[in-house]
């Protein structure tokens, strides 16, 4: 038994130094073989490239023929043929089977076409061309929106849904959009009506035609015409008396006339491809009912609104998504609900997509309206009898004339220094008391800056540039 144990233990022993032993063979017995230079060589895809070997070769082998093709022109010439994109490995080996060289071979889509074409198309861009794997990757900086897309459209033409996009645009790219609304509305109005009466003490009463008809509770001529019109501006009256029939007239006109000018120039600034909105005016509540006999309120706005994107699309080409609209509360077009009064509004919109350049204008939006009315009243028959037909007949007209533009004009801008910027409470300092007891001034002129480029801005009159100056 101990003799059994005993050699079991040698067993272990010898095996543990037979492996210490081997270890050190083994790791010699592979090695990497790093004979020869290596290099790179850069193959386009379907297309094929000549080789010259420095010493004559014996044999050649490609790691993955699907990437490239080879093929011996001589001892020396190697024909190699790009097939699809990727690296491989192409090895050289002599007579002897030592190595000579391994190459890497790269094969990628052939650009050069394709950056003859880019020069010709868009000469003045720097635009780099480069291949990753079996696409383009376009990099640099172009000058504006379109020549980056038309770079882009012709990448697709060499590698269809391939196409990586790097490049970056230049130059200004900040839109302010300046939106002049002006809204002319003229009003005429004129009537002439006039009144019969007649009384005394043949008839034993009174009777009118008009305005007195409607009157049978005066004792008087003269109180049966007076003109019973609130805003009549012009009245003539005459009465006479025949006997005992008295008899009046009474002519009543009215001529009114008006003309409101409504005129809003709201200014924005956005980044090009960004939306810009703006609003000044107010919201306006309005019930909404709900189930279960409950009221909510939602409010409209109402004001001047401005919406627009504008992009940037080649040098100074603008080309403008513009939703713009003036409103006001009218309270001539209103509705009652039980205990509630809600008024109507008067809009004016516009929507429209438009393209132009720094500083032009465009007229987007223009509305002429021209209402007219007339009535005529008159006593059957008798308002038709020639001459004296007017003294039973009343006529009026009005007319109303409505004009609206909308003009647009878009700047490129760029920011400016922070001391060169003025703003409109600049111009407005508060008056001291004896400016205001003494003098009767409702303002200072001690506040607005006196040297500088903010004075010279403050100067301006309140339609001048804020935040921006444009090129």
């Amino acid at each position: 038994m101990k003799f059994d144990v005993v050699f079991k233990a040698g067993l272990f022993g010898l095996a543990l130094g037979m492996s210490t032993l081997v270890q050190p063979v083994m790791a010699e017995a592979v090695r990497v073989v790093r004979t020869g230079t290596e290099s790179v060589l850069s193959v386009p895809m379907n297309r094929a490239v000549v080789v010259e070997s420095a010493q004559p070769f014996a044999e050649l082998s490609i790691a993955n023929a699907s990437i490239a093709d080879i093929s011996s022109l001589s001892d020396r010439s190697i024909y190699v043929l790009g097939k699809s994109p990727g690296t491989t490995t192409l090895t050289i080996l002599d007579a002897q089977g030592q190595l000579i060289t391994n190459v890497e071979v790269r094969v990628a889509a052939d650009v050069t076409e394709f950056k003859e074409r880019l020069r010709q198309i868009l000469p003045d861009e720097k635009i780099e061309v480069r291949t990753a794997n079996d696409g383009i990757v376009l990099s640099g900086t172009v000058s504006s929106t379109l020549r980056l897309q038309r770079a882009l459209e012709l990448a697709q033409r060499y590698a269809p849904e391939r196409v990586s996009n790097l490049m970056v645009v230049g130059g200004v790219q900040q839109v302010m959009l300046k939106v002049r609304f002006a809204e002319m509305q003229r009003s005429v109005a004129k009537s002439l009506r006039s009144s019969l009466a007649a009384g005394g003490s043949l008839n034993k009463g009174l009777f009118g035609t008009g305005n007195a008809a409607a009157i049978g509770d005066r004792t008087s001529i003269a109180n049966k015409l007076r003109p019973q019109r609130a805003n009549i501006t012009g009245s003539a009256l005459y009465s006479f008396s025949v006997g005992g029939l008295e008899l009046g007239v009474v002519l009543e006109a009215l001529e009114n006339k008006g003309v409101v000018r409504t005129l809003a120039e709201p200014n924005l600034t956005a980044l090009s491809g960004q939306e810009a909105t703006f609003l000044a005016g107010g919201e306006y509540p309005i019930p909404i009912s709900q189930e279960e006999n409950t009221v909510t309120i939602e409010y409209k706005p109402f004001g001047v609104e401005l919406a627009f994107v504008p992009r940037v699309i080649d040098g100074d080409l603008i080309n403008l998504e513009l939703k713009t609209s003036v409103s006001s509360i009218d309270t001539t077009n209103s509705i009652t609900l039980t205990d509630i009064t809600v008024n109507g509004f008067s809009k004016r919109e516009a929507k429209t997509t438009v393209e132009l350049r720094d500083g032009e204008s465009f007229a987007i939006a223009g509305l002429l309206m021209d209402d007219f009315t007339d009535t005529n009243l008159q006593v059957p028959w008798l308002g038709d009898v020639p001459i004296l037909g007017a003294l039973f007949r009343s006529a009026s007209y009005r007319r109303e004339q409505s004009e609206l533009v909308i003009i647009v004009t878009p700047h490129l801008v760029t920011p400016t220094k922070g001391e060169a910027l003025a703003l409109p409470t600049d111009r407005v300092a508060i008056p001291t008391e004896r400016d205001l007891f003494v003098f009767g001034r409702t303002a200072g002129n001690k506040g607005a800056p006196r040297k500088g480029a903010a004075a010279e801005v403050a100067k301006q009159d309140f339609s001048g540039s804020y935040g921006y100056v444009m090129d």
